[in-house]
């Protein structure tokens, strides 16, 4: 009976994937996918007045972003299937296609482990999880761009949460110190903790410090989101090191020489990562916003901060109860009306400083350029 169920199971999720196959792929350029999406955003300043921001794609991107999205499957299995579904559409456009303003954007389908097992695990259950699967096929899309795709450019490295994981573990395994290294522009490892050693920039990568400077190229950017007023209580698992005498990485997009600095942020109008949530009030007259994102220039700063035993990306609201506008964004991972403050504003890294984020990427990809 064992050796049935897993052979239903392997059928389920079919053999491993080619990623010569277009379907595997939710975003190649040059093609309408999961990467055209509506990205029109309303910009709310402090006063209360609306703009309308559009997105413009590059013409002529001269880097590439190869993006691994995080945990959103609601597949029922343990590992999803290559199926996309709504949930890694929406992801892709929360996260990832905003960078089509700066470089092609590539993102596989991957066989990750789903929220539903997350779910499982976190109720304390144990589910059939098989990380390497999930690594595997991210592997052999890496793989796969590089043998057809790459042609000697730039990429820059983009992953949150689960995908970070898997993108560290595409590092150490087949970039550092391999040839695939000196196209390395960034990697952009959110939402997870890649450990350094106290006092250094190297950790868990040898040769491959985190980011100090905009025109640094070669380098990780990584950071986890709480509140400032809600820093990470013993239990998170995240903003720490993986053993004593490491850290976790915080580079702070918007100020990576340290400091504290006001964040562009591009924030979802209504629902979330976990899916379909109430569209809250960004003004308090109760005006709907009708387009997918909002920003609200100022309202967010960011600094990185150590505190017992953690280093995370510490968020302010810059809050104003006399003016028109929101004093509160959201992020907040919820069962019922508690707040489950161990995991910070994780459903919004992304989203707090995303602005910073693609800057920040075409400053990387020049200095690079200089240097290739």
């Amino acid at each position: 009976m064992l050796t049935l169920a897993l052979a239903l199971a392997a059928a389920a999720l079919g053999d491993d994937p080619d990623y010569r196959q277009d379907g595997n792929w939710l975003c190649r350029p040059e093609r309408q996918d999961a990467c055209t999406q509506d990205l029109t955003t309303t910009v709310i300043a402090a006063d209360g007045s609306r703009t309308i921001e559009t997105f413009e794609a590059a013409r002529d991107p001269k880097f590439d972003c190869f993006y691994v999205y995080p945990t959103v499957s609601l597949d029922t299995t343990p590992n999803s299937d290559l199926v996309p579904g709504t949930e890694e559409m929406r992801v892709i456009q929360f996260q990832a296609a905003r960078f089509g303003a700066k470089c092609r954007v590539f993102a596989p389908m991957y066989r990750q482990v789903t929220l539903t097992a997350l779910r499982a695990i976190m109720a304390g259950g144990t589910p059939a999880v098989d990380r390497e699967m999930a690594y595997r096929d991210v592997e052999a899309a890496w793989n796969d761009y590089l043998a057809h795709d790459n042609k000697g450019r730039g990429v820059v490295l983009i992953g949150h949460s689960q995908g970070s994981l898997v993108l560290t573990q595409l590092i150490g395994r087949a970039i550092e110190g391999k040839p695939a290294q000196k196209l390395l522009i960034s990697a952009m490892l959110i939402g997870s903790n890649v450990p350094v050693l106290e006092g250094r920039d190297t950790g868990v990568f040898k040769t491959i410090s985190y980011c100090h400077t905009p025109d640094q190229a070669g380098c990780v950017v990584s950071f986890a989101s709480f509140r400032s007023e809600s820093p990470p209580p013993a239990d998170s698992r995240f903003g720490k090191g993986d053993r004593p005498g490491t850290e976790a990485i915080c580079t702070n997009p918007a100020a990576l020489g340290g400091g504290k600095a006001v964040t562009r942020n591009y924030l979802v109008t209504a629902g979330s990562l976990l899916g379909d949530a109430g569209a809250p009030l960004w003004s308090k007259d109760g005006r709907p916003v009708t387009t997918p994102f909002v920003s609200v220039p100022g309202l967010l700063s960011a600094e990185c901060v150590r505190k017992d035993g953690f280093h995370y990306l510490a968020v302010t609201t810059n809050a104003d109860p006399a003016d028109p506008r929101t004093d509160d964004v959201g992020g907040d991972i919820k069962v019922g009306p508690g707040v489950l403050k161990s995991w910070g504003l994780h459903l919004i890294d992304m989203n707090i400083a995303q602005g910073d984020l693609i800057a920040l990427a075409d400053s990387q990809a020049k200095a690079w350029a200089a240097k290739h």
